[in-house]
């Protein structure tokens, strides 16, 4: 993709978004929520339909996870970490973000870890703006 910008940045960010939240989110509407009402004993019990979409995401998560941990490597991944949390520190600590609630801090940190992998999925492009560099991989585009 030669074009990269903020929309492509940000489309990255609702795709690592949908991951996260489809996995788990404080409402009733993720995979978490749908197995444990199964699980229940007023459940209908495991089936096929829960261990298929359970490796879908299972198979999202390891296209997300592998390629933020190969375009940041573990120091850029827990910079990138460090800096997504310092700054919804400093955010809240402006009054911008509420967050004295758990179901608050559950999103919050849901959308910083959608937004480390967004982070994760875009960094060549980045760094190819930034630095000039291109990667080995790009070199096929």
């Amino acid at each position: 993709m030669k074009n990269f910008n903020f929309i492509s940045f940000l489309i990255r960010f609702i795709g690592s978004a949908a991951l996260v939240l489809s996995t788990y989110n404080p409402t009733e509407y993720s995979y978490y929520s749908w197995v444990q009402a199964a699980l229940s004993p007023s459940g209908s019990g495991f089936a096929a339909e829960y261990a298929f979409v359970g490796v879908v995401l299972l198979i999202g998560w390891a296209i997300l996870v592998r390629s933020t941990l190969s375009a940041l490597g573990g120091l850029g991944l827990i910079l990138a970490a460090a800096f997504i949390g310092t700054l919804v520190w400093l955010i809240s600590s402006y009054g911008l973000l509420q967050i004295e609630s758990a179901t608050a801090i559950t999103w919050a940190a849901l959308l910083s870890l959608s937004a480390l992998l967004a982070i994760g999925l875009s960094w060549s492009h980045i760094r190819r703006r930034l630095s000039g560099q291109v990667d080995v991989d790009d070199i096929r585009d």
